[in-house]
């Protein structure tokens, strides 16, 4: 008999373990909850990107030019000739340089050795050193010229305006080509005055490009030190770390600065769901029921969470895949819970 009541009572057991799997199946997909989280808050500016270097090469001697090796849009690497002008003019006054120096050190070394003899007087060594420091200016400033007529590109970068063609004769600081480098970019922005107080203690920004660029984080904040008077908005610019992140000079961008910190609710990404003008997460609730409940999200931050700002509630349960929650709830509809 007391056998009989254990054997019983273990049905019975097992029948009340056997409601307890019924009542929480087990999900096809692996959910995550729903957590309060501080965030950093931006304000979003509009901006543009431009490259840290540009410039403008000019003539730094007189002459007629007779190559020209690069255009507009092209790569120049760092030192690559772009302009020669004609150098037989340099040439010849470097020779004649060179000739009035050899001559002057002649005369120095000659006036040098009578003076330490003490058969000159002082006055004619300084005047044949004089004339041997001015000999050697001369010369040191013919080879420059002569340099001068091959122009060399000071950094890699990119040919934007060719200002001279072949055959015109160039006139010292006459512009000859304008470059830019894309090896340093940086987003310049008009930021509202109310917000840069908080960006010079902060001094974290981010740069995004809306036409689905990564973008990047601002490595360095510099803001000017005055106002504009009429827009009452100051001229800020972020650089970018060096290398590619899908932006170029000219585009059109936004830099989102830190502006403060502040609690919100976030779940991942992958989780939300977009069908048209609707945004929604699915729900797990008691006894792993699934639901699809409208949310309103915010931004989508850096580590790939969504804000959520109305519709969950911190502590919930959500379907980390959005597909197989969307099978899973359609089977329970029709009766199948699993």
């Amino acid at each position: 008999m007391r056998m009989r009541r254990l054997l019983i009572g273990g049905i019975v057991a097992l029948g009340g373990l056997g409601g307890a799997m019924a009542a929480e199946p087990q999900l096809p997909f692996e959910v995550t909850t729903a957590e309060p989280r501080t965030v950093v808050r931006e304000a979003v500016v509009n901006a543009v990107i431009e490259a840290v270097q540009r410039a403008t090469v000019s003539a730094q001697t007189s002459g007629r030019v007779v190559e020209v090796n690069f255009d507009t849009d092209d790569y120049v690497a760092k030192g690559d000739v772009l302009i020669r002008f004609r150098d037989a003019e340099q040439r010849a006054a470097l020779k004649a340089a060179q000739a009035r120096y050899a001559e002057a050190e002649a005369e120095f070394n000659r006036t040098k050795d009578i003076y330490e003899k003490k058969l000159v007087a002082k006055s004619a060594f300084d005047r044949a050193e004089a004339a041997f420091k001015a000999a050697r200016a001369g010369l040191e400033q013919a080879q420059e010229q002569l340099e001068h007529t091959v122009v060399r590109a000071p950094y890699a970068g990119i040919v934007v305006k060719r200002h001279i063609e072949v055959g015109e004769v160039a006139s010292p600081g006459q512009a000859l080509m304008t470059g830019l480098s894309l090896e340093r970019l940086r987003a310049v922005a008009d930021v509202p005055q109310a917000h840069i107080d908080t960006l010079r203690s902060l001094s974290r920004a981010r740069v995004l490009v809306p036409d689905g660029a990564p973008g990047a984080e601002g490595v360095k904040l510099t803001i000017s030190p005055y106002a504009d008077p009429i827009s009452h908005t100051f001229k800020v610019r972020v650089d970018l770390p060096p290398g590619q992140h899908g932006v170029y000079p000219g585009m059109f961008a936004k830099v989102a600065f830190a502006v403060g910190e502040e609690a919100r609710l976030v779940v991942p990404a992958a989780a939300v769901v977009h069908r048209s003008e609707v945004t929604a997460v699915y729900v797990v609730g008691e006894g792993n029921r699934v639901s699809l409940r409208h949310v309103r999200a915010g931004r989508t931050l850096p580590d790939g969470n969504v804000e959520v700002l109305a519709g969950l509630a911190a502590g919930e349960r959500v379907a980390l895949d959005p597909i197989r929650a969307g099978i899973y709830l359609k089977g329970q509809r029709e009766g199948g819970g699993s």
